[in-house]
C-alpha cells in the first residue's frame, strides 16, 4: 500500500474536488493545475470520487484504476466526472452541490488474487474481468452491504454483466487492490 496521505492533503483534495465539481458546472470547463490550483498530491495513483445525497443515496462515482496521473489531476477529473458523466444518474445540478457529500478512494495498484480464500471483506477491492466484460467493486462497499467474501465475489461479477458465480470459471481473472478512503463528514 502506498504512504498514508497527510490530514491537511486529505481535506485539501476534498475541497479540490468540490472546487473542481462547481468550476466545471458554473464555467463548463475544468479546473487546470497551475492555472486554477496549485499541486497538491503530485504521486500518481489511481482514484474514484463517490458523491452521496444527502440521504446517503450515491450520486456518482467514477474513477481511475491505474496510476496514470498525479492523485491531485485525477481527484479533479474524477470529481467532475462522477457529477456530470456518471451514466445512471442525472447530472448533479449547482443548487443540489451543497448538499453532496463527497468520498475519495486513493488506489493501490491491482494485483492478480493468488487464492481467493485470502480475500478480506473491507480490506480489498475488486475487478473482475473475463473477454469483454469488467467490474469493480471498493473496498468499502461490501461492508456497506454486509457482503461476507462469497457475496462481495458474486456481486463484482455481476457488476461485471457476468454470471455470480462466473469467479469460478478459467478465463475469469480477478484482481485486488486496496484503497485509502476518507470523505466529508455526513
Amino acid at each position: 500500500m502506498s504512504a498514508t496521505l497527510e490530514s491537511e492533503v486529505r481535506r485539501a483534495l476534498l475541497s479540490l474536488a468540490r472546487r473542481s465539481i462547481e468550476h466545471r458546472l458554473r464555467t463548463g470547463r475544468a479546473l487546470l493545475k497551475g492555472k486554477d490550483y496549485e499541486e497538491t498530491a503530485p504521486e500518481p495513483r489511481g482514484a474514484f470520487v463517490t458523491l452521496s445525497d444527502s440521504e446517503g443515496n450515491l450520486r456518482g462515482c467514477i474513477g481511475h484504476i491505474l496510476p496514470h496521473l498525479p492523485l491531485d489531476e485525477t481527484v479533479v477529473g474524477m470529481a467532475a466526472a462522477a457529477a456530470l458523466e456518471d451514466p445512471r444518474f442525472p447530472p448533479v445540478l449547482l443548487p443540489e452541490l451543497g448538499s453532496l457529500t463527497i468520498e475519495i478512494s486513493a488506489l493501490t495498484v491491482p494485483e492478480p488474487v493468488p487464492d481467493t480464500e485470502r480475500i478480506e471483506v473491507g480490506r480489498h477491492g475488486l475487478i473482475i474481468s473475463r473477454g469483454p466484460f469488467k467490474g469493480l467493486l471498493l473496498p468499502q462497499v461490501a461492508p456497506d452491504w454486509g457482503w461476507n467474501r462469497l457475496e462481495l465475489l458474486e456481486h463484482t461479477c455481476r457488476k461485471a454483466g457476468l454470471p455470480p458465480g462466473a469467479w469460478r470459471e478459467p478465463g475469469t481473472r480477478i484482481e485486488w487492490f486496496e484503497a485509502e478512503v476518507w470523505g466529508e463528514a455526513k
